[in-house]
């Protein structure tokens, strides 16, 4: 029996009254450290078992999104919640920015063609989510993507976002219509964690590869960005593709909070293997013989 209780607050199924300021960065669940790992480990090996059932069934997919600010835990999370996946039956793929190519598409497209194949885990680092985020902060970005009529950022208007926001929800829904559970993860770091975060990166010679002047531009926008995403969460979930806003100051324990939602949400569709006909069955023992006689 789990000894950790998921606080519903994490779950957002709906925008109405949502507000990004009311959850908290730090989760208040009476666990340590080390029994966290030993706990994430039991989830691992149970999602592990219910991912071949789903594989070899080839009817459903599941699609994690991962959303965060930079230095807030999407690479390890996803390492260490992946890791005892076959990874026959998993895929990851992370969004940097858009091609030539890409940007000669719609904002839906590059990642459409990334989406899990039935019995797989789809992973995406960062998303179509990028498109209502960093857009909102710098929607002089909008002007190189060849929009018809977007010409200026008069035009980057309050009816283009809902347009954008309309097109993803119904992108969900017409995923889930058509087989694929969406789980998006929203990992809530501070600006006081992300901050040592980056520190780290400065002083640690093995971390500077992690680290991008960059990113510190991007930090002074903060505010910013605590709009966009309280925007992005309130127009985008719903009961078929909901949120969940992770607490992400302490990493062992986003971990464990995000397999243990994976878990949850595997066990709760029912997966089993095929069920074999009698014709097969017949054909298993025939083939049970001829090995034998051989």
């Amino acid at each position: 029996m789990s000894k950790l209780t998921i606080d519903k607050q994490i779950t957002v199924t709906s925008g109405k009254g949502f507000h990004l300021n009311d959850f908290d960065c730090e989760y208040n669940a009476k666990i340590n450290k080390e029994e966290a790992v030993t706990l994430r480990q039991d989830f691992l090996d149970r999602i592990e078992v219910l991912q071949e059932k789903m594989y070899a069934s080839d009817n459903h997919s599941i699609l994690m999104i991962f959303q965060a600010r930079d230095a807030a835990g999407k690479d390890s999370t996803i390492k260490h919640v992946m890791s005892g996946v076959n990874p026959t039956g998993c895929q990851v793929v992370s969004f940097k920015v858009p091609s030539s190519n890409e940007l000669d598409h719609d904002f839906l497209w590059r990642t459409n063609l990334h989406l899990p194949e039935r019995g797989r885990i789809g992973i995406f680092n960062r998303s179509y989510y990028e498109e209502v985020i960093v857009t909102k902060v710098h929607p002089e970005i909008i002007l190189n993507q060849k929009l018809p009529d977007v010409t200026s950022l008069k035009k980057i208007d309050a009816k283009f976002w809902k347009n954008r926001y309309e097109s993803i929800r119904n992108h969900e829904k017409h995923l889930s219509d058509n087989g694929y559970v969406v789980l998006k993860f929203f990992l809530n770091v501070s600006k006081t964690e992300q901050k040592k975060r980056f520190l780290e990166r400065i002083d640690d010679p093995e971390k500077h590869w992690k680290f991008s002047y960059a990113d510190l531009q991007e930090r002074k926008c903060w505010d910013q960005y605590q709009q966009a995403y309280d925007e992005m969460i309130t127009e985008t979930a719903s009961e078929h593709a909901p949120w969940f806003v992770i607490p992400a100051d302490q990493k062992w324990l986003m971990q464990l909070v995000v397999s243990k939602i994976l878990l949850e949400t595997m066990e709760a569709m029912d997966l089993s293997y095929p069920k074999v006909t009698d014709e097969q069955k017949e054909l298993l023992k025939k083939a049970k013989i001829e090995l034998e006689s051989e």
